[in-house]
């Protein structure tokens, strides 16, 4: 069974950091693209950044860039979110992505296998 993990979500104030981990089971996703989506509630799910199969390529959105990293570590099937300078804003349930391919995406609907979702609640 394929299953991707998430963990590190919590509370924290605004201008605070998080890590988010998401581990991969079941396959390995060393040759597949992965990101991180995000929904708040009432709202679409949306893209907050991807990374393709070695790394050497990574997209963020507009709103998370400069404040956010994505990584990832193929050795530990291990998705990774650094969340830095965090608003009330990014407030939302963040989820691990992973697609067949091996080049980044940025639409959810391109994406094979997704995670749980870990929530992330930042305090004004």
């Amino acid at each position: 069974q394929v299953q991707l993990v998430e963990s590190g979500g919590g509370l924290v104030q605004a201008g605070g950091s998080l890590r988010l981990s998401c581990a991969g089971s079941g396959r390995t996703f060393s040759s597949n693209a992965m990101g991180w989506f995000r929904q708040a509630p009432g709202k679409e799910r949306e893209f907050v950044a991807a990374i393709n199969w070695s790394g050497g390529t990574i997209s963020y959105s507009n709103s998370v860039k400069g404040r956010f990293t994505i990584s990832r570590n193929n050795n530990r099937n291990t998705l990774y979110l650094q969340m830095n300078s965090l608003k009330p804003e990014d407030t939302a349930v963040y989820y691990c992505t992973a697609r067949l391919a091996s080049n980044l995406a940025a639409v959810a609907g391109e994406y094979d296998y997704w995670g749980q979702g870990t929530q992330v609640t930042v305090s004004s």
